[in-house]
């Protein structure tokens, strides 16, 4: 085209939407300002705010999810994959056929012994679907007929940050949207008062663990406004929350209704789509400013409610603290809800450090599915438990009777998951005599990733976003419904 046609032609079309209608900016921030006004109203499909034309693509059986992601990878033989057999093996060398030198980390693999070490936890079964759980989870146990154990799962990373950003984004490379991100660009909000996407962090007792990074819950090459927000585990849940002294809400209100029509300006002139998101941030920490505050006070939770979450329930950055606050959120239309807990990375003195980890973590999480289920909450929020793999049967350091250590090890290890779809009772998946590989029914990565897609009601391979010429999704070019989990 004409350079000199090419230029009066943006001159002309920028000209017409600045007459029309005061201008597209305007239009862009008068459906920001009043999310529940859309042009599609008669589309029963889409989402109240926000969300994709023609999403979900069949009935959900979850609205919302809570992912208790355990950071560190917890040891699945001393918690789930109960393998009683091993106790006669107790430091034996672990055959080189089940576990080849190939497969060992730089951490472990210049050790002169590779001693078989059997746990040294106590294992029941329990309810009627007679699930093998470990003494170091009693509130687990007694919910076992409400809970799906996936013994098999696997992955291909060995390392953490890989591993974990394969579990959140389905890439073992950082710079995807992370799962959060991927299911409010589709699926959108319940809330114009808080995020869509919420990510707080805690870390165990057992150990420090891991650093978990911001880009874990980051929206990658989607727009901006899908990446989770951070709710910080020390201060304020979220900086600046409260207005400085001598700022009114009023005048808090003018200004920001300034600043939004320069920006609605500069978006005429630019069709910048970032200037969108910005408007629409600016708006959202408004009503956060409100919201929040509210959302943690504590103080209007009954007794009973904080002693079923356990001690730590009232204390800021504590586990139990915010698995109190991830019901509170979904109560007040938050879709995805992810909490990470540190501390499961156990290479030595393992039966210690993960004691304190259970400690930590096991009331609690019981606790806010007893609440869920309370509350009538439970169909349709499917809660998900797990980390980025499991730990090698062999010892990691010396081993004694009552001590060892476990590297990391991606070929085996358990998730389980309730409430929204779910098959209750259910332990799916086997993994060999030394939890080593698995035997039968392997779940993978985008496995999970493609069954969490569907019980929100999307068809994994179908929710794509353009970047760089391609059309990008979540599960990749991978990924099966594990359909015999499904309810």
């Amino acid at each position: 085209m004409n350079p000199m046609l090419e230029q009066g032609l943006r001159i002309n079309r920028r000209h017409f939407f600045g007459r029309t209608s005061a201008g597209i900016g305007a239009v862009a921030l008068g459906s920001l300002l009043n999310p529940n006004a859309r042009a599609d109203e008669g589309d029963s499909s889409r989402n109240t705010i926000g969300g994709q034309v023609g999403l979900p693509h069949f009935a959900p059986k979850a609205k919302r999810i809570i992912y208790l992601f355990q950071s560190g990878g917890p040891a699945q033989m001393d918690l789930f994959d109960h393998k009683p057999d091993l106790q006669k093996r107790f430091g034996q060398e672990v055959p080189k056929s089940i576990y080849p030198d190939e497969r060992k980390t730089t951490m472990t693999s210049a050790q002169t012994k590779f001693a078989t070490a059997p746990s040294v936890f106590k294992f029941d079964r329990h309810g009627q679907s007679g699930a093998w759980i470990s003494e170091l989870m009693p509130n687990l146990a007694s919910i076992a007929d409400d809970v799906c154990f996936v013994k098999s799962m696997y992955t291909e990373a060995i390392n953490h940050d890989p591993a974990i950003t394969f579990f959140q984004t389905g890439s073992q490379l950082p710079g995807r949207p992370s799962m959060g991100a991927w299911l409010t660009y589709g699926l959108g909000s319940f809330s114009k008062n808080l995020p869509g996407f919420v990510a707080m962090s805690s870390r165990g007792t057992g150990k420090q663990g891991q650093p978990i990074y911001d880009r874990l819950w980051g929206s990658g090459f989607l727009p901006a406004k899908y990446q989770g927000v951070k709710f910080r585990n020390q201060g304020q849940p979220v900086l600046d929350i409260a207005d400085p002294p001598g700022v009114s809400r009023d005048l808090r209100r003018q200004m920001i209704d300034a600043v939004n029509q320069l920006n609605a300006k500069r978006y005429e002139t630019t069709g910048d789509a970032a200037i969108q998101t910005r408007i629409a941030q600016y708006e959202l920490a408004y009503r956060m400013q409100m919201s929040v505050p509210e959302l943690v006070d504590l103080s209007t939770e009954p007794k009973h409610i904080l002693d079923l979450y356990g001690p730590e329930a009232t204390k800021p950055g504590r586990y139990a603290y915010n698995c109190l606050l991830a019901r509170r959120l979904a109560e007040r239309g938050v879709r995805f809800i992810q909490l990470y807990h540190q501390g499961w990375d156990q290479h030595g003195n393992l039966p210690k450090a993960i004691r304190a980890q259970c400690r930590d973590t096991d009331q609690a999480t019981v606790g806010l599915i007893k609440d869920l289920k309370a509350r009538g909450m439970l169909d349709d929020t499917l809660v998900i438990w797990g980390g980025e793999f499991g730990r090698t049967i062999y010892s990691q350091g010396n081993l004694t009777k009552k001590s060892y250590g476990r590297d990391h090890h991606p070929s085996c290890f358990t998730y389980w998951m309730t409430g929204g779809g779910i098959k209750p009772g259910m332990s799916y998946g086997e993994t060999d005599d030394y939890s080593v590989n698995v035997a039968h029914d392997g779940v993978h990565v985008h496995d999970l990733q493609a069954t969490i897609m569907h019980l929100m009601g999307i068809d994994h391979e179908r929710l794509t976003f353009k970047y760089q010429g391609r059309h990008f999704r979540l599960t990749d070019v991978h990924g099966r419904v594990v359909k015999p989990i499904l309810a």
